[in-house]
């Protein structure tokens, strides 16, 4: 799993936008197992579920009928559906809502729903822009260990500006500053003091920050 790091406006939700194929680059190119996300989008975005910040849910729908419904939209063929539509909710622990209007659930539930429809059609790869905005701390708590344990099954590019966040789930942290890319750091060679130290150091932020690296004059 790898954490985009960067204060607002710095392109982590850009970038999540190009990997799903909602946002076409201006430069360069975006490759899914292999797939351009131009030229070959449809195959790409096949291998893509994206979880962006604020998700569109039908609040008028059960729970069981919207992910029915979006299966069917990513594709899901109908033999499929049901035992894709149980699997999601096991995963994410949906069984006690699983009859009840979306509008009923609580953000932490809702944010559950939005991954869970993310993961029909088996993607290679889930984008979480901002998962734990709007959570209160247990909500909270429960959707990391969540993301934690899904990342053992598919992987996983999560966006946040809360460095612990990213320090507690992610494999490996990529830091973002005004849309360039500063560096991409394994958590094994994050430094004494943590993320955030390394944060300021590598952004320049804070009283004798300097790169990684490289110690102030």
């Amino acid at each position: 799993m790898i954490g985009l790091l960067g204060p607002n406006g710095s392109g982590k939700s850009t970038i999540l936008r190009m990997i799903a194929g909602y946002l076409r680059p201006t430069a360069g190119q975006v490759r899914v197992a292999g797939f351009d996300v131009v030229d070959q989008g449809f195959e790409a975005r096949a291998r893509v579920g994206y979880v962006p910040e604020d998700v569109p849910l039908y609040t008028a729908m059960r729970t069981r009928e919207f992910l029915s419904f979006m299966g069917r939209l990513r594709g899901v063929s109908r033999t499929d559906l049901g035992p894709s539509v149980d699997s999601v909710v096991e995963r994410l622990s949906l069984q006690s809502v699983y009859s009840t209007m979306i509008g009923k659930l609580s953000r932490g539930f809702r944010q559950r729903v939005a991954i869970a429809q993310a993961l029909l059609g088996r993607p290679a790869l889930l984008l979480l822009d901002e998962p734990t905005n709007g959570l209160d701390p247990r909500q909270i708590i429960e959707l990391r260990e969540t993301i934690r344990r899904l990342a053992g099954e598919v992987a996983i590019v999560v966006s946040s500006h809360v460095l612990a966040e990213v320090e507690r789930v992610a494999d490996r942290a990529a830091i973002l500053l005004d849309g360039r890319l500063l560096d991409v750091l394994p958590m094994s060679r994050v430094p004494p003091g943590g993320l955030e130290q390394a944060f300021l150091q590598l952004t320049g932020d804070g009283e004798g920050a300097a790169p990684l690296g490289r110690r102030p004059a």
